[in-house]
């Protein structure tokens, strides 16, 4: 094993720049689609909690207007933030379990492989609604 020293672990990142690791990148992405989920979850209990107070027909009349295009593409990102969020996690916990970490980039594309597949699968559902 390699020892490293303090000069060695001082200059590490000189010179890699604060915005060009693949790593930052996920980590800034996992937040923001952690965020958009947490603001979607309360949009969702608003929009569930309509059939309790407004009746069916309130919430009839909401489910008709989310059957718009426009809407129907930001369920389109909603699934897109969700898989990334849940793939880049799983990639966490491997990382945090000590699978993984020489591969770290290799990992990362192999989640967002899986997670564009999937979320291909949806695009191909949900195109003919959104045109």
């Amino acid at each position: 094993m390699r020892v490293v020293s303090a000069k060695d672990r001082e200059t590490a990142n000189i010179g890699t720049g604060l915005w060009k690791g693949i790593g930052m990148w996920a980590w800034m992405l996992f937040r923001l689609s952690g965020l958009i989920l947490a603001a979607y979850l309360f949009v969702h209990i608003w929009v569930i909690s309509q059939g309790r107070v407004g009746g069916p027909d309130s919430l009839d009349s909401l489910f008709e207007f989310f059957d718009h295009p426009f809407l129907v593409f930001l369920d389109f990102m909603l699934v897109a933030a969700v898989l990334f969020h849940a793939l880049n996690g799983v990639r966490v916990i491997l990382m945090d379990l000590g699978v993984g970490i020489r591969r770290h980039k290799a990992v990362f594309w192999i989640c967002m492989a899986v997670a564009a597949g999937v979320l291909w699968l949806f695009a191909y559902k949900a195109i003919p609604f959104i045109l």
